[in-house]
């Protein structure tokens, strides 16, 4: 779920919060991402639309009407309103990109000490689900590249397993160099293109 404005409409009576929402008018807020970054969107009613682009933006949209004007909610309002089901969103998945030295599974020193991370996160969140994808670069034939990169994300699952990770939510997959993180011709050795990618979700 990364950088996707996540918006939600919250219900209002008047000026105050209501649970019959026949008579009442919807706030739509469009909310920023984990970084703090939003896109935009566009609210459209009849007769007009408005467009929302910032943080915390929002908009009073009734039926049969234009949206409103929109304006800034401030984020202690934003908490008291929607805050519980802000919560009951999943969190978004993480990923971390582990590098393999050249023609092997073994990986880079830098990578081997950011399995930390990837055990830590694990922890963190479970439950959870767990996608182990290897690639190469594009040295080689596609059915060599296709048992390397398979060998690398197999190494990675063994190295999760051997720390206590159960294998059964672990999903493992081989893209040998059919999907390059770095886009190269054919038979170019490219060292980001050597990785598996750990998605936590």
């Amino acid at each position: 779920m990364r950088g996707m404005p996540r918006i939600l409409a919250v219900c209002f009576a008047l000026l105050f919060l209501s649970s019959a929402c026949a008579s009442s008018r919807d706030v739509i807020i469009l909310l920023p991402d984990e970084q703090g970054k939003t896109g935009a969107i566009i609210v459209s009613g009849e007769g007009g639309e408005q467009i929302l682009s910032e943080p915390r933006q929002a908009v009073s949209v009734k039926p049969g009407t234009a949206p409103g004007k929109p304006f800034r909610m401030p984020e202690k309002e934003v908490r008291t309103l929607v805050g519980p089901a802000l919560e009951a969103l999943p969190q978004p998945p993480i990923q971390f990109i582990l590098y393999f030295e050249h023609d092997t599974a073994r990986l880079t020193g830098k990578s081997a000490k950011q399995v930390d991370d990837v055990l830590r996160t694990i922890r963190e969140r479970a439950p959870v689900d767990i996608s182990v994808v290897g690639h190469t670069d594009t040295l080689g034939s596609r059915k060599y590249n296709y048992r390397l990169s398979l060998e690398r994300a197999q190494a990675v699952a063994d190295i999760l397993t051997a720390k206590g990770v159960d294998p059964s939510i672990i999903d493992i997959t081989s893209h040998g160099k059919d999907n390059p993180l770095i886009p190269t011709g054919d038979q170019v050795a490219e060292p980001r293109n050597r990785r598996v990618e750990v998605t936590v979700r």
